[in-house]
């Protein structure tokens, strides 16, 4: 019997919502380990992740040098298609068409799942103050500083939010897809920032594991909210609120006999 099952059934409505509490600080603690690793090598210079870092931006480089057309297509992906403006737009989007639906609880984990990934990213780039990439002949510049990296974070919540609100809404048979496009444009929007020679790979990867960390706590803060409305646990892969495409997605529900 799982312990969340026992502690429901002999504990209490207090034990079980401890229970939750103590599984969901644990899974975000876990999700930020990897990060917090890459925090550290970076500002300690570890030499193996320095070479990585010099050794694929030069190769990048040569090739971006040697294609200008190539250096267009990215600059096009990055600047316009993935661009983090374009990509809080979407968000924005989804938070209105949320409202207008009235899932008011789905809604609120987008906005915020948005606007704290945005804080935190830039939080963290001003107390890291890592220098981007200086390279001979640069194909392209960027303001600021380098980790992490702002468009692999924006990426990753944002495709985050945009798939996890919206895959009750495919069809069974197509979420794959959805997956492998959400999956593309968080690797692709990384391989531009490099490619461009205006971020180091280990600022991509920190980017990318900071958001990842970001939407594992907002999405298990949910998760909970969810069960304390009644509501049985859904899984991820289904999205996070699977009623959504019923005419009243976020029906009110009996707390009370919930708990009974």
């Amino acid at each position: 019997m799982p312990l969340q099952t026992f502690l429901a059934r002999h504990g209490g409505p207090d034990a079980t919502y401890g229970t939750r509490l103590l599984l969901a600080s644990a899974a975000a603690a876990v999700t930020a380990v990897p990060f917090a690793l890459a925090l550290v090598l970076v500002e300690s210079g570890w030499p193996p992740l320095h070479r990585l870092d010099r050794g694929a931006a030069q190769r990048l480089h040569e090739t971006a040098l040697a294609h200008p057309a190539w250096v267009r297509v990215l600059e096009f992906l990055t600047g316009v298609l993935w661009d983090p403006v374009t990509m809080r737009l979407m968000v924005a989007a989804l938070v209105v068409w949320l409202l207008v639906r009235r899932a008011w609880r789905l809604a609120a984990w987008a906005a915020v799942t948005a606007l704290s990934g945005s804080q935190i990213g830039l939080l963290v780039k001003n107390a890291v103050e890592r220098a981007r990439p200086q390279l001979p002949d640069p194909v392209s510049h960027a303001p600021g500083y380098s980790f992490p990296s702002g468009h692999a974070m924006t990426a990753t919540t944002s495709c985050a939010v945009l798939l996890l609100v919206l895959l009750p809404m495919a069809p069974r048979a197509w979420r794959p897809v959805a997956w492998v496009l959400a999956v593309t444009s968080v690797v692709g929007v990384g391989y531009t920032r490099v490619a461009l020679g205006v971020h180091w790979v280990s600022d991509v990867v920190g980017g990318w594991l900071l958001g990842l960390v970001v939407v594992t706590a907002t999405t298990l803060a949910f998760q909970a909210w969810r069960a304390e409305s009644g509501l049985p646990p859904a899984a991820v892969a289904d999205g996070l609120e699977p009623e959504l495409p019923s005419a009243d997605p976020e029906p009110p529900v009996d707390v009370t006999a919930h708990d009974r």
